[in-house]
């Protein structure tokens, strides 16, 4: 029986959701994850939030969906670790920006550039953006595993996706293509919008969190004139994620058990 007190925004209360969540940002792919739990069940379903509860290895584990942007993931966050979750783990698409990296891949961050707002209301902007390092040792161990090709390295996160996509139409075109060309040779991997907001909100409410994507397209190897194609097929991304909340299961017991992961 659902708690009374009932998170306004994920409308789900304590009991609801597992100690691991998921966070896919579209509503719709929700479903999808949970079908790779045992006995799924969808809990809660309020705005862009979507919720399904299940087990994986006899663990309650959840997904639940965030919508665009840091500002929802960040809700999303803090309403799920009010009720008892404490393992995040993003996966969601992205556009490629180093020309390594191509259509259909997956890319997992080690680390996110803070150019959005979210994070800065958490902490002051020389604070890194970066994964809770369980969480990527194990999204890195399952791409291993998985025999997809994968690539571990910063992303930059934003809140404008057609700053991105149609700088010059911005009033501050310059400063954005400046960043943009400066993050190319920085050799960043990707380009998304909630990995630095979830990094430092979880810093700061003291949980576990990590990001993995599939690409979709690279807008760099597209003018370049490289090959890139269009790929919305996002279940390596998902399987990624469910192998890395097995393995963050199992370690976990050891842990709890006293043996070394």
């Amino acid at each position: 029986m659902k708690n009374q007190t009932i998170q306004y925004h994920i409308a789900c209360g304590s009991g609801d959701v597992g100690r691991y969540c998921l966070l896919p940002g579209d509503p719709a792919r929700c479903a999808k994850i949970a079908a790779y739990f045992d006995q799924p069940v969808k809990v809660a379903e309020n705005r862009e939030f979507v919720t399904y509860t299940g087990t994986l290895l006899g663990e309650p584990v959840s997904v639940t969906s965030t919508g665009i942007g840091g500002p929802s993931a960040a809700i999303a966050m803090e309403e799920l670790t009010a009720i008892g979750a404490d393992t995040f783990l993003r996966i969601g698409t992205c556009g490629g920006i180093s020309t390594q990296v191509q259509s259909g891949d997956l890319v997992i961050a080690s680390g996110a550039i803070r150019q959005e707002g979210t994070s800065r209301e958490y902490a002051p902007i020389e604070f890194p953006a970066v994964p809770h390092f369980a969480v990527l040792a194990a999204l890195t161990k399952a791409a291993e595993e998985s025999g997809s090709r994968f690539h571990v390295g910063v992303v930059q996160c934003k809140d404008s996706f057609y700053g991105q996509h149609a700088p010059e139409r911005m009033p501050i075109s310059q400063a954005l293509l400046e960043k943009w060309e400066a993050w190319k040779r920085l050799g960043v991997l990707a380009s998304e919008m909630e990995s630095a907001a979830l990094f430092v909100v979880a810093a700061a409410l003291g949980v576990r969190c990590g990001s993995a994507f599939h690409v979709v397209w690279n807008q760099e190897r597209a003018q370049a004139g490289q090959h890139d194609s269009n790929c919305t097929d996002t279940d390596a991304a998902v399987r990624l994620g469910i192998q890395a909340i097995r393995q963050l299961i199992l370690s976990d017991r050891e842990k709890a058990n006293g043996k070394r992961p």
